[in-house]
């Protein structure tokens, strides 16, 4: 009897049969899915699309239909200047600090531009730099975000859990630069954003480690507290300097958690679209996997190995097993531990190698969502048994933000 594995394998193959690997997949049903199930779980606060766990114009447009999704953080701004003129969205907050003079050119040279646009700032010499760009009174007032540190500090501070980003932490910290930014002339603080990767980023399941597993629960829900009473103070310290419009927080990973956050207005989420395979590491909530690549099988070195071309399409981040390709279909494919996924070539093992032949497709999904785009041109839109649309990604498009 064909397993769930099987027919999805059978459906793809059908669906792509006229396509030459390598190329990228989206199943539409687990990508409607899996926005309709993020927005449920964000308990009626709006979902702020993160843009570079999809990094297609058309997938970005299509969750944005969506009731409950609105708005997007974006990852540069020459990628939020892109997504405004390209008319995607009129809400862009960018996720990170830009020492980019031309795009802050470009902001400051464009009033509605400069309306649709947020930047982030985590210290005064960011101000400087734009400052130095086009001074105040030869601009637009430029909306601003405070981007606050959420990482957890315990035993005073010797312990340091989660990433290090802003170098404001506290609540005071958080105020005396809202009081600078309130003083500065041609900035308008708007909102605070504070991304707990601790929690949002970090699967508290991680496959076959059980005590590890624990652990991560324990400093989870540790942080968790901690950041609910310091975003809250956080909070009323800004606002003493400014009418703020937003409070951002979360990922994919914590949206229900961050959701019941009184201090956060919206949440945001990207990679539980594509559902990537970090995410199966997570207990609270696993996105069904929409997003496939496939590759071809061109040489059988051993009588349980199979070959296919290229494949190594490995994620970022801490460097390990974990930021590797899966192969999923067939079922019973594994990568050697001696070569892992290959820059040209990937050698397969395991049962289900024996039965493949050159020229057949291994399907493997990627272990990070938006990076997936970096290596194709153009994403198959997969419906049923039928590919319905082709649509470029940014680098089809003609763009490498990053």
């Amino acid at each position: 009897m064909a397993t769930e594995r099987d027919k999805l394998r059978d459906r793809l193959d059908r669906a792509t049969a006229h396509l030459d690997p390598p190329y990228a997949v989206v199943d539409l049903t687990a990508f409607d899915a899996n926005a309709i199930a993020l927005a449920g779980r964000a308990d009626g606060k709006p979902l702020r699309l993160a843009s570079k766990s999809v990094r297609s114009r058309e997938l970005i447009s299509r969750a944005l239909r969506r009731p409950g999704w609105a708005g997007v953080m974006a990852f540069t701004l020459p990628e939020a200047i892109f997504l405004v003129r390209a008319g995607v969205t009129e809400d862009v907050l960018v996720a990170y600090p830009t020492a980019d003079r031309a795009a802050l050119a470009e902001l400051a040279a464009d009033p509605a531009l400069a309306a649709a646009v947020t930047l982030m700032v985590d210290g005064t010499d960011q101000l400087d730099l734009v400052d130095a760009v086009r001074a105040p009174g030869q601009r637009p007032e430029l909306r601003v975000c405070l981007d606050l540190d959420a990482s957890w500090r315990p035993l005073g501070g010797r312990v340091h859990v989660g990433v290090r980003r802003s170098p404001v932490h506290s609540a005071a910290a958080a105020g005396a630069l809202a009081s600078t930014i309130a003083g500065r002339a041609g900035f308008r603080l708007v909102g605070i954003m504070a991304y707990e990767a601790q929690i949002a980023g970090l699967g508290d399941a991680p496959p076959g480690k059980v005590v590890l597993g624990g652990a991560i629960r324990i400093a989870q829900r540790g942080s968790y507290r901690e950041l609910l009473a310091r975003r809250a103070a956080v909070v009323a310290a800004v606002r003493d300097h400014a009418d703020l419009e937003f409070v951002n927080g979360g990922g994919t990973g914590s949206v229900a958690a961050t959701s019941a956050d009184p201090a956060v207005t919206e949440v945001t989420a990207g990679s539980g679209l594509y559902g990537p395979t970090l995410f199966d590491a997570y207990r609270a909530w696993r996105p069904t996997p929409a997003a496939y690549f496939a590759c071809a099988v061109v040489r059988r070195p051993g009588p349980e190995l199979a070959t296919v071309l290229g494949g190594g399409w490995i994620a970022s981040g801490q460097a390990g097993a974990s930021r590797l390709p899966r192969p999923v279909l067939p079922a019973g494919l594994r990568l050697l531990g001696s070569e892992g996924a290959g820059e040209v070539q990937t050698p397969l093992a395991g049962a289900a190698a024996a039965t493949l032949r050159v020229g057949d497709r291994v399907w493997f999904r990627h272990a990070k969502a938006g990076e997936l785009c970096e290596h194709v041109n153009e994403l198959h839109l997969v419906e049923g048994d039928v590919v319905v649309a082709t649509v470029p990604t940014y680098r089809g498009e003609g763009h490498a933000f990053l």
